[in-house]
């Protein structure tokens, strides 16, 4: 099992710039992706960045793509999401999950407690 751990959320103003972190401790070694995901009220969680916990491929939604940039320190086992020129639609709580391999072969997604990002017009 992974535990994920978020921090970095709070109150901007639009324009202004936020970093998350997502530190990840447990079965680490069994990682194999992390994902940034959101969820607004009212709707649905969705997926606004990804990066290979090894090789540091990442994607991105096109909603946050050339403002948003994740990150990793495998040193630290954290993951950052840097996040630029925020918008009052980027309001959501912002949750890290792991993607990883169990013991026995499964895949697992383990997900954090979530951070508050509030973005003011």
């Amino acid at each position: 099992q992974i535990q994920l751990v978020e921090s970095g959320g709070g109150s901007v103003q639009a324009g202004g710039s936020l970093r998350l972190s997502c530190a990840a401790s447990g079965r680490t070694f069994s990682i194999y992706l992390i994902q940034w995901f959101r969820q607004a009220p009212g709707k649905e969680r969705e997926s606004v960045a990804r990066i290979s916990w090894s090789g540091g491929s990442r994607n991105y939604a096109d909603s946050v793509k050339g403002r948003f940039t994740i990150s990793r320190d495998n040193a630290k086992n954290t993951v950052y999401l840097e996040m630029n020129n925020l918008r009052p639609e980027d309001t959501a709580v912002y949750y890290c999950a792991a993607d990883s391999v169990t013991s026995d072969g499964r895949g697992s997604r383990d997900w954090g407690q979530g951070t508050q990002v509030a973005v003011s017009a």
